[in-house]
């Protein structure tokens, strides 16, 4: 059975570093978060396993998801988040496991009976009903009287600023307001969990900022748990408490942001989590690797088998550029020629090939490295780089995490 990762803290990116140590500081501090005591989840997924004819959807999924808790299943198309997301929802049932909210086993439960709103990706509203009707088509009459749907409808419009389009119809709205109205429905019968299918994915890059800050806005002062599948990695890690990284229907890690990020557990969360360098490397003694045939670096700490191969991987904004080599064993230290460069704003994108002899051009790795603008006078064709040893994760052959 799968276990995910337990929940690290995600407040350490607030934290002052003395110059020089940066990340390598950030993940020499990362501590295991505990939830308060007695304190039960809201959502269980339990061994959940879905089959659609050969193909494997998911396969032994378990998580759960905390009172108030923002968490996001992240992963490419095909990876089976959509799917999970509408199990939880009832709108698919698993070949095997159990979905408990509350304490209460809902799995073969009906949909309209487990109390979740749900916005789906293309937002479902009814182009019949005015955007009050919408607002107000899940409040019972038999639960709510004339007056309070009045209220709720009103309250909410206010809560998603838009009070004065209370009798338009849908096609008189733009794709951001569609979307928040579509929110201000799901949440308005007060439902236990709040479920958001890619929310954001038909939106332009600004009104999706907007939107995504509206949405956790909303999410936190209701307390309301809500899940967001999405495969922008960019929202996953704005607005959620947890993410979820989801690959060939498994969870490969749960965890904070910031330690989704900094301390992947596999490759593929490494290169699906914004950008990393690969270097492949051979243990040809013990505590130490060889990499690409022509550099050595030591880790006393990690017990590393003689004769396998590993791989290295480094974030680019990890390289600093330098003079000369020190004799340090805390870093590593290569020579690269510069191919291309990228302007990204306060920062500059280099593309460069390691300068190693006697390899062919086939097989020289193209590293991207990442400086602040202000350090641009410093780039040359031909560089020489270093990467401190704390920043360097080690992947086995399975692509599980030693470091």
């Amino acid at each position: 059975m799968q276990i995910p990762t337990p929940l690290q803290s995600p407040s350490l990116l607030e934290q002052q570093h003395p110059s020089g140590s940066g990340a390598g500081h950030l993940l020499s501090t990362l501590k295991t978060y505990k939830y308060a005591e007695n304190r039960a989840p809201v959502l269980e997924v339990m061994d959940i396993q879905k089959r659609f004819d050969q193909f494997q959807a998911l396969n032994h999924i378990n998580l759960d998801v905390q009172a108030g808790e923002f968490v996001s299943f992240l992963g490419p198309s095909g990876c089976g988040k959509t799917t999970l997301l509408r199990i939880i929802a009832g709108l698919e049932q698993p070949d095997y496991g159990k979905v408990i909210k509350k304490g209460v086993d809902i799995t073969r439960q009906q949909a309209e009976k487990r109390r979740c709103g749900i916005v789906f990706q293309n937002y479902a509203l009814f182009p019949n009903l005015t955007v009050k009707e919408n607002i107000a088509f899940g409040l019972s009459k038999n639960q709510w009287s004339s007056a309070e749907r009045d209220e709720r409808v009103h309250l909410l419009l206010d809560l998603i600023e838009l009070p004065d389009i209370a009798g338009k119809y849908p096609n008189q709205l733009s794709g951001g307001q569609q979307q928040r109205v579509a929110l201000a429905r799901a949440i308005a019968p007060k439902p236990d969990v709040l479920l958001l299918d890619e929310p954001l994915s038909a939106l332009d890059a600004q009104v999706r900022l907007n939107v995504r800050q509206k949405i956790r806005s909303i999410q936190q002062q209701f307390d309301l748990p809500t899940i967001m599948v999405t495969h922008d990695q960019e929202e996953a890690l704005s607005i959620s408490d947890r993410v979820v990284v989801m690959n060939h229907g498994v969870i490969e890690q749960i965890d904070s942001p910031h330690n989704i990020y900094y301390k992947p557990q596999t490759s593929f969360v490494a290169r699906f989590i914004g950008s990393m360098n690969f270097l492949d490397a051979v243990c040809q003694q013990p505590h130490q690797l060889d990499i690409l045939g022509s550099m050595s670096l030591n880790f006393p700490q990690q017990n590393l088998q003689v004769g396998q191969h590993y791989t290295l991987g480094f974030r680019p904004e990890s390289v600093m550029i330098v003079e000369e080599a020190a004799a340090d064993e805390q870093f590593l230290y290569m020579p690269v020629q510069v191919k291309s460069s990228e302007f990204l704003g306060a920062k500059r994108r280099l593309f460069c090939e390691i300068e190693l002899e006697n390899m062919p051009s086939a097989d020289v790795p193209t590293l991207q490295i990442e400086i602040e603008n202000a350090q641009s006078a410093q780039i040359q064709t031909q560089m020489l780089i270093r990467v401190a040893h704390p920043l360097i994760h080690i992947f086995d052959e399975q692509g599980r995490a030693l470091c």
